[in-house]
């Protein structure tokens, strides 16, 4: 008991420190911008950019919020799941046309095989954990290559495995992944890719359906799958 106690306080802290720095560098942004922009009159048209630039670091704040109002949510029974069957092969066929952009950008194709297959769950978060999954998997995809989504249904159990090529992921990071914040390179900014909790979101809606997700990575591939019961 004290050392799961040990290891929640330990897991607080890192939280506590990663939100601070997480929320850091919007905020100094938004003073530098500003103070910059006092230091001597401007034109209008400048201010206006400053103004949208200013817009930009609000809604990441505003998201990074969101998400953790959720993450807090579900991890403490605050949302109840509307669950109801859902055809996983269809929700994924349409995922993939709102991702075709994304994916076109670095000439990907995405790929669905498998069986039809059917869960019984809240389509809302279940959309929402394949749509962070598939994000993810097309950002660290190579170019002029592919991600595959295939269904699988096995006894009483029913599984959605995302796959992208790359680079491997150690087993050291691997076991992290789904840390809120956690970064397998922290020398990387995040580019406009979020404040690193879409993973945790992605596990913690799926867990509140009564599922999970588990990850894997060898030389060439990284896999998430999600897994029910059937």
């Amino acid at each position: 008991m004290l050392q799961r106690l040990e290891d929640s306080f330990e897991r607080l802290s890192f939280f506590s420190a990663d939100i601070a720095h997480e929320l850091r560098t919007p905020v100094t942004n938004l003073t530098t911008q500003t103070q910059v922009m006092l230091s001597k009159p401007r034109t209008n048209e400048q201010y206006v950019d400053i103004l949208y630039s200013n817009l930009e670091e609000y809604d990441r704040m505003t998201k990074m919020v969101s998400d953790m109002l959720l993450l807090a949510q579900t991890e403490h029974g605050l949302i109840k799941p509307n669950k109801n069957r859902v055809a996983v092969n269809k929700e994924i066929s349409e995922l993939f046309e709102y991702f075709e952009l994304l994916a076109d950008e670095k000439n990907i194709k995405l790929i669905l095989v498998g069986p039809a297959v059917e869960v019984f769950c809240d389509k809302t978060m279940l959309r929402q954990a394949l749509s962070n999954l598939i994000s993810n998997a097309i950002r660290h995809s190579p170019e002029n290559d592919k991600v595959v989504i295939e269904t699988q249904k096995l006894n009483n159990l029913i599984s959605i495995i995302i796959s992208n090529n790359g680079e491997p992921v150690s087993e050291d990071h691997i076991n992290r992944l789904f840390d809120r914040f956690y970064r397998t390179d922290p020398s990387r900014t995040r580019d406009g890719q979020g404040a690193g909790l879409g993973l945790t979101i992605a596990r913690s809606v799926i867990k509140v359906n009564g599922g999970d997700i588990v990850a894997e990575s060898t030389d060439s591939k990284t896999c998430f799958t999600i897994v029910f019961k059937d």
